[in-house]
């Protein structure tokens, strides 16, 4: 199999850190992220790259009036409260809150771009390990994000779990309902349980970051179970103005030389709201990864895809 260069990015604005962050203080870092999308899109335009947007259903409206129509029947029933989308939309629903959390005319711009995937990242981005999740609640949730992007004209085959949450007990559902592609995680083990979140796996994910061996990129293993997962292998962290810059650059550059020389998958992902500060050096580093991508396709006649062709691609190779 030839190799091939995966892109995912988790597309949430507010919806994915609401609980982490105080939205009052993220007007402009948000703002910063409705610029930077369409200059991400035309980096991949112009050099022929393909991505797959995982997006929370959320953002397919217009504004909270609509957000409310379209609240499921069935609701996570979250032991934290605070993971709840719903109840956090109702406490700070205003004219001026609708750019954190709606992008329709974001994802139009992404249908618009050849070679780009919506995919979902479920409706209300929910969190599948966390107490209080059921079966049922999902499956209304993920029907909603199908009904949402229908609308569009759009039929959603690849899922990322929302913080990374992959639970197999849902997979079923998943097929069920049209997805034929999911991003699984490593398989380090500073990977698995990541809705427990130690700071121990934080700090082994951070340096992971900045060096070790070639582990994160792999040829996938023959697999008839559907929905097909596919592992993840890089985030690409966010510009921080330091000499760790650099250093995370040049080992995203080696791994994906690497998966190249030896026909393998490397599948880089990251939150296109990482960009929202230093856009434009965020950008400029997105850029110097994708002169390396060209460089690969020219001398070893690598490849890029999305996440439901690669996995057409896996299936045809097995």
């Amino acid at each position: 199999m030839q190799g091939t260069l995966v892109i995912s990015l988790d597309f949430e604005l507010l919806w994915g850190v609401f609980d982490k962050v105080n939205y009052k203080e993220k007007f402009e870092y948000f703002s910063n992220t409705r610029k930077v999308i369409p200059e991400i899109l035309k980096i991949f335009e112009a050099n022929n790259i393909h991505c797959t947007w995982a997006t929370v259903g959320m953002l397919f409206n217009e504004n909270w009036e609509e957000w409310e129509s379209n609240i499921p029947d069935i609701l996570p029933d979250y032991k934290r409260k605070e993971l709840s989308a719903y109840e956090f939309g109702n406490k700070i629903r205003s004219k001026e809150t609708e750019k954190l959390c709606f992008a329709p005319d974001l994802i139009k711009k992404i249908t618009e771009t050849p070679n780009q995937e919506v995919g979902t990242h479920t409706y209300s981005h929910y969190y599948c390990l966390e107490e209080g999740q059921t079966l049922k609640a999902f499956t209304a949730d993920l029907k909603k994000s199908m009904e949402l992007a229908k609308k569009l004209d759009l039929q959603l085959k690849s899922l990322v779990f929302p913080r990374n949450q992959f639970n197999m007990e849902y997979l079923k559902v998943c097929d069920q309902v049209g997805i034929e592609s999911l991003r699984s995680n490593p398989e380090a083990w500073y990977w698995k349980d990541t809705q427990k979140d130690s700071l121990l796996q934080k700090i082994f994910r951070t340096g992971d970051a900045y060096a070790g061996g070639f582990d994160k990129v792999y040829k996938p293993e023959r697999n008839l179970e559907k929905p097909f997962a596919q592992k993840a292998s890089r985030l690409l962290r966010p510009f921080r103005n330091d000499f760790t810059d650099r250093i995370k650059i040049n080992r995203i550059k080696s791994e994906m030389i690497y998966a190249a020389r030896k026909n393998k998958i490397y599948h880089l992902w990251w939150h296109p709201h990482n960009f929202g500060n230093y856009p434009e050096n965020n950008l400029a580093e997105l850029d110097e990864i994708v002169q390396c991508f060209k460089f690969c396709r020219e001398k070893y006649n690598y490849q890029s895809a999305t996440m439901h062709s690669i996995n057409k691609i896996v299936k045809a190779n097995s």
